[in-house]
């Protein structure tokens, strides 16, 4: 389920080929789910496991992606999208193959949680849009302080389905860099695509991540693990 843009961009190749992720919590073997966790810019894969155990999600396999430099894509996210290349096709493969390793363990793309912060949850979301082509399910895609990636004129062709995938979109209405009308338009887009949104703005909050988005991935969490 490798994705990646026209380029031609794949993950042996481009500015993040060949940085293995950072792995933790439970084997691939003995998980019964999965989380794919992207930092932001400036961020590392170590700095996401902490929303990992704060959600109590760490009896999953943890995958924490590492984009090289700290950066996934140089420019803003609502940049045309030429200009993010070819780091955008190259990030986008990262999370592809990572989604390969989990599946290629035996794990059904239904128990996989991709887990993004700002940039990071700019591109999961794109990542998942895209991936809707397959008609796929993930067990959920959280994304907290991120939308769509690709400049909001030009217009979008996402096309398939996400059969019912769970998808929280979380920011503040005083985030500075994701402006609130694209995350609401990103909502929107990912409901025309089958996803279950929960839409979540949080009044006077910025470019940060509140308890009340740690619960809503621990409850994502929850309904992957199965009976207790």
């Amino acid at each position: 389920m490798s994705t990646a843009d026209e380029s031609g961009a794949g993950a042996e190749h481009g500015p993040h080929a060949g940085l293995e992720p950072l792995v933790a919590g439970s084997s691939l073997a003995d998980a019964a789910f999965a989380l794919i966790l992207v930092h932001g810019r400036g961020g590392t894969a170590e700095g996401m496991l902490p929303i990992a155990r704060a959600a109590r999600v760490t009896d999953a396999a943890l995958l924490a992606l590492v984009a090289a430099d700290h950066s996934w894509y140089p420019n803003r996210f609502l940049s045309p999208r030429a200009e993010n290349e070819p780091w955008l096709g190259s990030a986008l493969a990262s999370v592809g193959a990572a989604v390969d390793r989990v599946r290629a363990a035996g794990m059904p793309t239904a128990q996989i949680l991709l887990v993004g912060f700002s940039q990071g949850a700019c591109l999961v979301l794109e990542y998942a849009a895209n991936a809707a082509a397959a008609r796929v399910r993930f067990g959920g895609v959280a994304a907290f302080a991120g939308a769509l990636i690709g400049a909001p004129a030009v217009p979008r062709h996402d096309e398939g389905s996400l059969e019912g995938t769970p998808v929280l979109l979380a920011c503040g209405d005083a985030d500075v860099h994701i402006p609130e009308a694209l995350v609401r338009s990103s909502a929107d887009r990912f409901r025309a695509l089958g996803a279950v949104v929960d839409l979540r703005i949080y009044p006077g909050i910025g470019h940060d991540i509140v308890g009340d988005q740690l619960r809503a991935l621990a409850d994502l969490a929850s309904a992957l693990r199965g009976p207790q």
